[in-house]
């Protein structure tokens, strides 16, 4: 009976992540999410240079650029991931894992500054940086998803398409 409801729960499951909407959904927070941070930092490019600059890794010639850059890159990447861009899955994933670079100098150095991630508020927030570091973590796992569920629908549709050939 448990082995049932366990092997029924597997199906389940695997349903769900193969699922077209499952990947649509993550597809459409995750950029949402960039749009939505590149935004803020749009609005206010003098802060998020503050908290650029809290970090001491870019050079004070490069911070005007990079305030505005970066906050434009995600924007223009999440609009790419939602209307499903070639490229800006990668280019997502690659800001990603610099954010997550970043931050873990931020801990390690126990840096008390703004990760620069949203808004200046989260500054005032117990751990900031531990936080932001778990939620790009977080969004690391669904970009992986995503490239899984690419590949295995890119593998699916060359298994239909070599069924037909052998036909042929």
């Amino acid at each position: 009976m448990i082995l049932l409801a366990i092997f029924k729960t597997n199906i389940i499951m695997k349903r769900m992540i193969a699922s077209p909407w499952s990947y649509r959904i993550v597809r459409f927070i995750i950029g949402a999410i960039f749009i939505y941070a590149g935004s803020v930092k749009l609005i206010d490019p003098k802060t998020f240079a503050h908290s650029i600059s809290s970090y001491g890794l870019v050079p004070e010639i490069l911070l005007a650029p990079v305030a505005i850059g970066l906050p434009a890159l995600e924007v223009l990447a999440g609009i790419g991931l939602i209307f499903n861009i070639r490229g800006s899955l990668t280019v997502i994933f690659g800001m990603l894992v610099m954010f997550v670079v970043v931050l873990w100098y931020g801990i390690l150095k126990d840096m008390n500054i703004d990760c620069g991630c949203f808004t200046p508020e989260e500054i005032f927030e117990q751990n900031s940086l531990q936080k932001a570091l778990y939620r790009d973590l977080v969004m690391i796992g669904a970009v992986l998803y995503m490239y899984l569920y690419r590949y295995t629908q890119s593998q699916r549709r060359l298994s239909h398409s070599s069924w037909l050939l052998k036909i042929l």
